[in-house]
């Protein structure tokens, strides 16, 4: 079977219903999945940490959430992109930590592929997890992304996965939400400085707003400095300051 295949297979099956903190990563803004897909042959490593911003309501503090892992390029056409990586994922919660692995790909047509002022697509799947009923939550979601003159790009996309791991606080089913964007390189300033908010809606543990700037201090290595203010606290606990090391090898 071909990369080729391979990748679209997994899309394919992501979508139709493999359908928990927080996620392995697939390119992304700060929090959500962007339209970016993985140059083909090129191997990203992120390095992701969300500490907490308080204590909870007891005094305790939960512990950190990390995260490590590769997402590498798998087709060589510019017009149509697809990326597939996995993720090790601590949590400190020990039948989370007992399955750190996780999975995730994407499949996607960069801006003007289509036609002159077409968005960018993407479609894909993360936080594919090995746990059933604890890490599975098995995300399908569909994004686009157009960069406007001045503004900067503005995304906005759909999500949905797996009803038995994504709940609110009654434990009722929470499993889907929109997915927002605005980003934007700022050349005034830097070519290295780049500024993005996102929002995941729902009131599981991913429904969050996310605010953050990146400064890249070499052509392959960026580092993303933010801070996740969530939908449900009781749900997914205080907000957190988040630090992400971005790589290219």
């Amino acid at each position: 079977m071909t990369l080729r295949t391979m990748t679209m297979a997994l899309s394919a099956a992501v979508c139709l219903g493999m359908a928990p903190e927080a996620g392995a990563t697939p390119s992304t803004q700060i929090w959500i999945p962007s339209s970016d897909v993985q140059a083909f042959k090129v191997t990203h490593l992120n390095i992701d940490t969300y500490l907490r911003a308080r204590n909870e309501g007891d005094g305790t503090r939960k512990a950190a959430l990390s995260m490590v892992g590769p997402t590498i390029g798998v087709l060589p056409w510019r017009e149509l992109q697809a990326e597939v990586g996995f993720d090790l994922m601590y949590q400190g919660v020990k039948v989370l930590d007992d399955n750190p692995l996780y999975f995730h790909a994407k499949l996607g047509t960069p801006e003007d592929s289509l036609g002159k002022w077409s968005p960018a697509l993407a479609v894909g799947g993360y936080n594919l997890g090995t746990k059933d009923r604890y890490t599975n939550q098995n995300i399908c979601y569909g994004v686009a992304a157009r960069t406007l003159p001045v503004l900067g790009r503005i995304s906005a996309g759909y999500y949905a996965g797996n009803g038995d791991v994504l709940v609110d606080e009654r434990g009722e089913r929470d499993k889907d939400g929109v997915l927002l964007s605005w980003d934007r390189t700022m050349k005034e300033v830097s070519d290295k400085l780049w500024l993005a908010a996102d929002y995941q809606g729902g009131q599981s543990s991913l429904g969050a707003a996310n605010f953050g700037f990146a400064w890249a201090f070499t052509e392959k290595t960026s580092v993303i400095f933010g801070y996740d203010i969530y939908n449900n606290r009781n749900v997914a606990g205080k907000n957190t300051f988040t630090i992400q090391v971005d790589i290219n090898l």
